[in-house]
């Protein structure tokens, strides 16, 4: 099992390229389902998640090819001649869900596998079951299974209603909703830019999609979907977390392909800190140039608040800010299973449900840690970047779903890190 070495080293300085979102790509792959022209996405990731979501698109008989060293993927589901998604590749990841809707609007029945549990959170896939029975499924759950019918071999436009705001039920309703009979309405929408970028994506695909981007979705089901080719949006996860290396080490950084509108609360919230956050030609530029960042409050909310996903990586900035934070976490339970990794190398952290009190110190020590899921993995790196001596973050198979060459990056710009394979 891999591990990454970091030393502290000082201020960091050059250029990142951030890659296409993973969670945009994950979105956009399963829309191949829907047509049996081909869709071309390009900008993707190089991500074991988008590995996994090939695998399983492969199971239901798609084809899918990485080209260009993996940045283009050429897709085509002319021939599925699999309607079920088995436990053994949905239990890796919980965006194997989104194949459900696309699959039972197009050929009218699927069979998936209820995804596995989650380090973060319940996360429950509930939301997205009722959003199909709206359209008319007929839902049957057996022996880890989600059995789909749509009687007469088309679901129907109809009215979600979301209790509350999910992102991937979201997705799965908007997918579904293309090829149904009739308008179906979809309330209480997730606004994330991941949506907007499925919503452009498919309206390329011939979709009657209108009001993506707002709080109801409303969408004009059409007969069959054509092919397309389309860019995968940038990854605002990965863009916020380097946005936070120059932040915590110091020096200036310029993120390649960033934009702020996809990251404007977050960037306020690094602007409170003292922090310097600018617009380029190329991108955004992160510079720190007036010693410690000051301590700030951060709530996180769904789009466009700031995003539970740089909750994790924003706190490891905050241990060694002047003053004291609170984080207080209201999208995901379970997630400051990080605090007592940055408190190993001296942190001061107080959590109390979902609030989290952090309370600055002039230097982090270097020390083993581990990663317990993804944005936690990434976040000890950085903290290790700022750290005195030498950490060891152990579990970085975490780290491999979402960032793609996170040591090329972080030591093009001058971080002091490498990748150790152990057997």
């Amino acid at each position: 099992m891999d591990s990454i070495l970091v030393t502290g080293n000082g201020p960091l300085h050059g250029e990142i390229p951030i890659a296409g979102a993973k969670n945009a790509c994950l979105t956009l792959m399963p829309a191949t389902l829907l047509s049996e022209e081909p869709l071309t996405l390009t900008n993707a990731p190089r991500l074991s998640d988008i590995r996994t979501m090939t695998t399983l698109l492969q199971s239901l008989g798609a084809e899918v090819s990485a080209l260009n060293d993996g940045q283009v993927l050429a897709m085509s589901s002319h021939g599925l001649d699999n309607h079920t998604a088995h436990y053994d590749i949905v239990r890796k990841m919980r965006a194997s869900i989104l194949v459900l809707g696309p699959m039972l609007a197009r050929e009218g029945h699927a069979v998936v596998s209820l995804p596995g549990g989650c380090a973060i959170g319940a996360r429950p896939v509930d939301l997205h079951l009722k959003a199909l029975e709206a359209m008319g499924a007929e839902l049957d759950l057996k022996d880890g299974y989600v059995h789909a019918r749509a009687p007469k071999g088309r679901l129907q436009g109809g009215v979600v209603d979301f209790p509350i705001v999910s992102v991937g039920a979201t997705e799965n309703a908007l997918l579904a909703a293309t090829l149904a009979k009739g308008t179906t309405v979809i309330k209480n929408a997730a606004r994330e830019p991941e949506i907007v970028d499925l919503a452009d994506c498919l309206r390329k695909m011939g979709a009657q999609i209108e009001g993506d981007g707002t709080s109801t979705i409303t969408i004009q089901g059409v007969d069959r979907l054509n092919g397309a080719t389309h860019p995968v949006v940038t990854d605002r996860i990965e863009l916020g977390t380097y946005m936070l290396a120059p932040a915590i080490c110091g020096g200036e950084v310029e993120l390649l392909g960033g934009r702020r509108n996809l990251l404007e609360a977050f960037c306020q919230k690094l602007e409170e800190t003292g922090l310097e956050v600018t617009d380029t030609e190329k991108g955004l530029k992160v510079a720190r140039k007036n010693g410690r960042v000051k301590a700030v409050d951060v709530v996180t909310e769904p789009f466009p608040g700031f995003p539970t996903d740089l909750q994790a990586q924003f706190m490891a900035l905050m241990c060694t800010a002047e003053g004291t934070a609170t984080l207080e976490e209201k999208i995901f339970e379970n997630r400051f299973m990080h605090a007592p990794e940055l408190i190993r190398m001296g942190a001061k952290i107080e959590v109390q449900g979902g609030t989290a009190k952090v309370t600055g110190v002039e230097k982090l020590k270097g020390a083993p840690v581990m990663a317990t899921d993804l944005r936690a993995s990434v976040s000890l790196i950085l903290a290790g970047m700022a750290a005195e001596g030498e950490t060891r973050v152990s579990r970085v198979y975490h780290l491999d779903r979402g960032y793609e060459h996170v040591v090329r990056k972080l030591s093009g710009v001058g971080a002091t890190i490498e990748r150790i394979k152990e057997d």
